[in-house]
């Protein structure tokens, strides 16, 4: 039997709609979300991004600034930006669009955000409060992933979850907040023996490795929740996620497309993220 198809997109609109509700009583509190992201360079998909994050803005109500910088503003230059972003009291998120230009210490920028204002989750800070499960603003596209497998009503508690990869921006955080909602978590990697029969016992299996379709239905426990964050450009043009989408569709349960699964989550939870930042800037609860 065919998985059902976890649709992003939907599931995506749904939350943004909830948004547009929370962010219009905001308003009435003359309480207005302000983001600001800063692209340095010409990278074509940052582009893309950032105009995708221009666009929730405006759909959502919020206050939006973008700073393109080129790409060979200095690392002074940008950190000045952000001390003065940090500073202002209109914009409660800052996001700096990765990946930097080579001669920009990445690592400086990040640690550079006020944490209060991190609305990309990378601050150690906020990666401290995940770890200890302390409130923080979650990274974006680990809490996507999140909020898929639970609105597709699949429990996470006392479930085996397995995450292949273990990146800073996905696979480490995800096993986290898996771990939170009780999940038993395994972190597969590179270096892992045995990960086709570990990720067989996976009853919820997250994929994050960055190779087009590298994970078939020989890695998947019939009826499991696989979630696909990979997005790799095939040869021909095409979008693929790490996981042979076709070939896993009779022995999954539930599985997300590439694209339109994780990928509209991300930008949704951004501007949750944001929503969540000017309420604590003016002591609203949640």
């Amino acid at each position: 039997m065919s998985a059902q198809i976890i649709e992003g997109k939907k599931i995506s609109d749904l939350i943004r709609e909830e948004m547009i509700t929370e962010s219009a009583a905001l308003k009435e509190k003359g309480v207005i979300p302000g983001l600001a992201v800063v692209l340095v360079g010409e990278d074509p998909a940052s582009k893309v991004y950032v105009g995708s994050k221009e666009k929730a803005c405006q759909q959502l109500g919020f206050y939006s600034e973008v700073h393109r910088l080129s790409g060979d503003t200095s690392e002074e230059e940008l950190l000045a930006v952000i001390d003065r972003l940090n500073n202002q009291a209109s914009i409660n998120g800052i996001l700096v669009q990765l990946p930097l230009p080579k001669h920009i210490n990445e690592k400086a920028v990040i640690d550079a955000i006020r944490v209060e204002k991190d609305v990309d989750g990378f601050h150690p800070e906020s990666v401290g409060n995940l770890v200890i499960g302390d409130d923080s603003l979650l990274p974006c596209t680990p809490a996507g992933v999140i909020e898929l497998i639970k609105r597709s009503g699949v429990e996470i508690s006392g479930k085996h979850a397995v995450v292949i990869g273990r990146s800073n921006i996905v696979g480490k955080p995800v096993a986290m907040l898996l771990l939170r909602e009780n999940a038993t978590v395994t972190i597969c990697h590179s270096r892992t023996a045995n990960m086709e029969e570990i990720a067989k016992q996976a009853d919820i299996l997250v994929v994050a490795i960055g190779k087009a379709k590298a994970i078939g239905r020989n890695f998947v426990k019939p009826g499991a929740i696989v979630i696909d964050v990979g997005i790799n450009r095939l040869p021909d043009g095409k979008l693929a996620g790490d996981v042979d989408f076709e070939d896993c569709l009779d022995t999954a349960g539930y599985i997300t497309p590439v694209p339109g699964g994780v990928g509209p989550m991300t930008i949704t939870l951004l501007m949750k993220n944001t929503i969540t930042a000017a309420k604590r800037a003016n002591g609203i609860k949640e």
